[in-house]
């Protein structure tokens, strides 16, 4: 699909969008699915388990993972074959998945991007890439996931189940 872009004089000049195979982007936020600020190994490896039995990876899409400096070796052994960002502090993975986001040009060489956080700090970035055309996949856990975030995305994906009711 073209996207029409303008310019500063004002007229419109239409782009070819799809100069890439249809390929899908996993940004995840591995804290934010494990649950925990320091993920052990046990809990990454349970989380790749769940998303892969989840949602299919191809063999050409890409997978980049995000944690803190504290996190990233449980990271790189529980997940291998991702491409690794690490930053501290608050917010510091979000921060990195962010940047790959905005400053990638993920809108014109993927097809699918699936955003593996609930922060509501992506959702700006959700709802840029849903209305360039971009198909856009949350996943999260039950009780962690933005509402505004799960509205900005085209579908939701849960890896846990839903608590019971008392």
């Amino acid at each position: 699909m073209p996207v029409a872009v303008k310019t500063r004089q004002g007229r419109r000049l239409v782009v070819a969008r799809r100069r890439f195979p249809a390929r899908t982007l996993h940004l995840v936020d591995i804290e934010n699915l494990a649950g925990a600020a320091i993920p052990s190994l046990l809990q990454v490896m349970d989380v790749q388990d769940r998303y892969a039995r989840t949602l299919s990876v191809g063999v050409d899409d890409q997978v980049v993972m995000a944690s803190s400096h504290l996190g990233f070796m449980n990271a790189a052994l529980g997940w291998p074959h991702a491409r690794y960002r690490v930053r501290s502090g608050p917010d510091g993975a979000d921060l990195e998945l962010l940047d790959v986001i905005w400053h990638e040009d993920v809108a014109t060489r993927f097809s699918h991007i699936v955003i593996g956080s609930g922060d509501g700090t992506f959702v700006n970035a959700a709802q840029a890439l849903s209305d360039g055309g971009v198909w856009v996949t949350v996943v999260s856990r039950w009780g962690s996931l933005s509402p505004r975030l799960a509205h900005a995305a085209r579908d939701v994906v849960y890896l846990d189940t839903p608590p019971r009711a008392a």
